[in-house]
């Protein structure tokens, strides 16, 4: 069931019309209802899988809670981890490594007795995995308490506007709005909307358009393309992943706003980034919080010295590539931009000792390094796109003998500009004021921005309507 459907705003009309006729209890109950409903719509199969999770780190969590002996608290902790790292890896990436280790078995003349398996992998299993994952690693810290409710619990883990591809939700930010009774506040149908609006034109207008680009141009073998096809291959899927992913979280942020809930930003335009910390400040800022408290901090984090730090953002980057999926490109695109922060850190450092009064950088010293962390950026979008480190090889030796402008590149550029132009245009202005500036100015400005994108939307639609990329995460 897709955000752009017309089979989704149906059920969610359904949905929205009961919810806000119910009490509160009744409220949590529907919710659940339509999230289980929601998510057996990919398959009901995985349905007993959601639901084992949810019991597990409930029961797991409530025994955490009752127990004061520390060293029994982190043995509960690690069994909960253990659970879901368990189901995680086994759906995701048993077959990944039995590959893997096949083929190494094979090479070394030795047979391979470990058994084939086709496993669907369930959507949305990496998010749901990391929220209930930080539920009882928060409660074992002491920063939450343990929800004694199990629908209220399960509502948190499967809550329908972000259960398959987030933003991940914490405990601590999204638990006590399930807990307590919502009720409409002044504003909300306006905020939803505009979050809305801008999401399906990410979705549909940017992200689906450019899919049919990127899709015609990955497929062909390299000796069929120019230099100049695959730069603007490149290009476009930088921003079809952008408008598919912020155009989902958006979307998401504004459905649970008309259900009374607030969601966690989870992007902030990525691409004016200067500096790559500064680029995970914006990306997907959901994971790269989990990230920086679950992983980089407990292995050490900037503590240690500069070869620890670097060390830790490493791994924590080469881990982040490895949730993403099972295959060598994602892990060379994690293991690509934890270098990238490991190189920016050394020059970032040098560059503050010598400014003085530690001014920002502005003008036109942040556009050229904006301008170039886009560039570093697409390029590992190509790692994280392509089919296999060897496609990456092929490509990158095309891309050296040059950039033949080609009918099919200059095709592919127009239509870059005319869907982009206009999102850049927003996101020029909202970085030069505010996110959100234009919910704060009069509404006969909002209606024509609406109307302008609904217009876009629907004279030039994509050739055909495909799924969001994060459902394969």
């Amino acid at each position: 069931m897709l955000f752009n459907s017309y089979y989704f705003w149906l059920f969610f009309a359904v949905v929205a019309v009961l919810y806000w006729r119910l009490p509160h209890r009744g409220q949590n109950q529907l919710l659940l209802v339509a999230s289980y409903y929601f998510y057996g719509c990919w398959d009901w199969r995985f349905l007993g899988l959601i639901a084992t999770s949810t019991t597990i780190d409930y029961f797991i969590a409530l025994a955490i809670g009752r127990t004061a002996n520390r060293k029994r608290r982190k043995q509960l902790m690690l069994l909960s981890m253990s659970a879901s790292l368990g189901i995680l890896g086994f759906f995701k990436y048993f077959g990944f490594f039995s590959r893997e280790l096949e083929g190494m078995l094979h090479g070394l003349g030795m047979p391979s007795l470990i058994p084939r398996l086709d496993i669907l992998l369930p959507v949305g299993i990496s998010f749901y995995t990391f929220q209930t994952m930080s539920y009882t690693i928060d409660v074992y810290r002491r920063q939450c308490k343990p929800t004694r409710n199990y629908l209220d619990f399960a509502l948190f883990v499967s809550f329908f506007p972000q259960l398959v591809a987030g933003p991940i939700e914490r405990a601590s930010h999204f638990l006590p709005q399930i807990l307590k009774p919502r009720v409409y506040r002044e504003g909300d149908f306006a905020h939803g909307l505009y979050m809305i609006i801008v999401g399906l034109f990410q979705k549909v207008f940017v992200a689906d358009t450019m899919a049919a680009l990127v899709n015609g141009v990955f497929a062909k073998p390299a000796a069929d393309l120019q230099g100049s096809e695959i730069l603007l291959a490149t290009y476009a899927f930088a921003f079809q992943i952008y408008g598919d992913f912020a155009g989902y979280s958006s979307i998401a942020r504004g459905v649970a706003r008309w259900l009374g809930f607030d969601l966690m930003v989870n992007f902030r335009r990525p691409y004016f980034a200067a500096s790559p910390s500064e680029f995970w400040q914006r990306w997907h800022i959901s994971l790269s919080q989990w990230l920086r408290d679950y992983l980089y901090i407990p292995l050490g984090g900037n503590r240690g010295g500069n070869w620890n730090t670097n060390r830790n953002l490493l791994l924590t980057m080469l881990l982040g590539g490895l949730w993403h999926g099972a295959n060598w490109t994602f892990i060379a695109w994690g293991a690509f931009h934890g270098l990238l922060l490991v190189v920016y850190r050394q020059f970032e450092s040098r560059a503050t000792a010598h400014r003085k009064n530690s001014e920002p950088i502005a003008g036109w010293d942040r556009f050229a390094r904006q301008v170039l962390m886009f560039h570093l950026i697409c390029f590992g979008w190509l790692l994280f796109r392509a089919d296999s480190m060897t496609q990456v090889v092929e490509w990158l030796n095309v891309f050296r003998s040059g950039l033949v402008i080609t009918p099919l590149a200059k095709m592919m550029l127009g239509m870059i500009v005319f869907c982009v132009s206009p999102l850049l245009v927003f996101e020029l202005w909202e970085e030069h004021y505010s996110s959100g500036e234009l919910l704060r100015r009069h509404w006969a400005l909002r209606a024509a921005v609406y109307a302008t994108a609904v217009q876009l939307m629907i004279y030039f639609p994509p050739p055909m309507a495909s799924q969001f990329i994060y459902f394969q995460f």
